[in-house]
C-alpha cells in the first residue's frame, strides 16, 4: 500500500511528523509505502508553527491518502481553514475518494474530508476543539483518539496521528510490526480506537 501524505502551508508540524516518522519505519517493507506530497507538485511547507519543508512530489493516485490539519480553530490565513475556505484542495479530494482503499486524518485535517462531503453520516473524530463543527458537517462524531470506519480512518487532536499511523500499519502489516515500531520510538500505543460495527 502506497500512502500519500497530503501537506499544504500552515499544517500543523506533529500532525505531519509524527505518522511521517512512524511509517518511514514501515515503509522498509515490502508491502508498505509513503510520500509527502504537495497538491499541484512538488512543495516547500512553511508549517503552523514555522517549520519549513519539502514535499518532493505531487499528490498521484495512490492507494491510500493522508490529510493532516491546523489553523482550523483560528481561522488562520494558511492552514486547513484556508485551504477549505479555497476549495481546490477538498475538490481534489473529493475527486480522488472513489480510487482510493483508505482515507485517514489527523486533527482538523477531517474537516477537509468533510468539506470534501466525505463524512456525512459516518462515524468519525478530530481535534476537539472542532467536534461541533465536524457534527454540523452531518458526521458521527465518536470522541476516541482513533475512528475506524473501514476505509476511513480518522484522529483526534496533534499527537493522535501517532495512534492512526500505528493503527494503519497493524492493519497493513499485522500488530507484531505496529509494535515493534512503537517499541523503537518509545512511544507507548494508546488503544483508544473504535471500531465501526461490520470492520
Amino acid at each position: 500500500m502506497r500512502i500519500e501524505m497530503l501537506v499544504f502551508d500552515g499544517v500543523d508540524e506533529m500532525d505531519v511528523m509524527g505518522p511521517f516518522e512512524v511509517w518511514s519505519h514501515a515503509r522498509r517493507r515490502p508491502e508498505f509505502d509513503m510520500a509527502l506530497v504537495g497538491l499541484d507538485g512538488p512543495v516547500e511547507v512553511t508549517g503552523l508553527h514555522g517549520l519549513q519543508f519539502k514535499a518532493p512530489e505531487g499528490l498521484r493516485t495512490p492507494d491510500a491518502l493522508f490529510v493532516p490539519g491546523g489553523g482550523w480553530m483560528n481561522r488562520a490565513e494558511t492552514g486547513s481553514w484556508a485551504e477549505a475556505r479555497r476549495g481546490v484542495m477538498t475538490a481534489r479530494i473529493a475527486e480522488l475518494a472513489p480510487t482510493l482503499s483508505l482515507i485517514t486524518s489527523v486533527c482538523t485535517g477531517a474537516m477537509l474530508l468533510a468539506e470534501a462531503g466525505l463524512l456525512k453520516g459516518r462515524p468519525a473524530t478530530t481535534n476537539r476543539g472542532a467536534w461541533a463543527e465536524l457534527e454540523a458537517f452531518g458526521a458521527d462524531l465518536k470522541t476516541n483518539r482513533v475512528v475506524d470506519d473501514g476505509d476511513l480512518i480518522t484522529a483526534g487532536g496533534v499527537t493522535s496521528g501517532i495512534d492512526l499511523a500505528l493503527y494503519v500499519v497493524e492493519r497493513v502489516c499485522g500488530a507484531d510490526v505496529a509494535d515493534g515500531i512503537a517499541g523503537a520510538l518509545e512511544y507507548t500505543r494508546d488503544r483508544d480506537v473504535y471500531v465501526a460495527s461490520g470492520n
